[in-house]
């Protein structure tokens, strides 16, 4: 296993003609993907292996008015065919790292707090911890 970590731009959509099960939680859309990829706010790190994405670590850059700027990790998904590997780890690492480049100061994510998977793996981040209470709000 060769995995390497690439942080996609707008010209890499034809990457997503091979995305490994278990990636991403629906089908890729073309136009949301080209749209996604057009942004200048959205940030995207997938993992490779053999020319098939097998991970992705999505993000969005937070600008303010009255603060710094600060990353927001909003999904990490990894093949179940890769998994226990430290890919998500990897493309975390570089998803911070990008930030940083970007003049992010601060980097924030969330998960349920019944998704052990994903709580370990943050915590060998070393992270503040807060419990929180999402609202999901479907009539926009």
């Amino acid at each position: 296993m060769s995995i390497t970590f690439r942080r996609l731009a707008k010209r890499d959509a034809k990457l997503f003609a091979h995305v490994a099960p278990d990636v991403f939680d629906a089908p890729i859309d073309p136009k949301r993907l080209e749209n996604y990829l057009a942004s200048p706010l959205h940030r995207m790190v997938v993992a490779m292996d053999q020319g098939v994405i097998v991970g992705q670590c999505a993000a969005v850059i937070h600008h303010h008015p009255d603060k710094p700027s600060e990353l927001y990790v909003d999904e990490v998904g990894t093949a179940s065919s890769h998994l226990r590997r430290g890919i998500a780890t990897g493309m975390i690492n570089e998803m911070f790292a990008w930030g940083k480049e970007l003049g992010c100061t601060e980097a924030w994510l969330g998960t349920e707090l019944d998704n052990h998977a994903a709580n370990a793996l943050y915590r060998r981040f070393k992270p503040d911890e807060d419990e929180a209470i999402q609202y999901y709000l479907f009539s926009l």
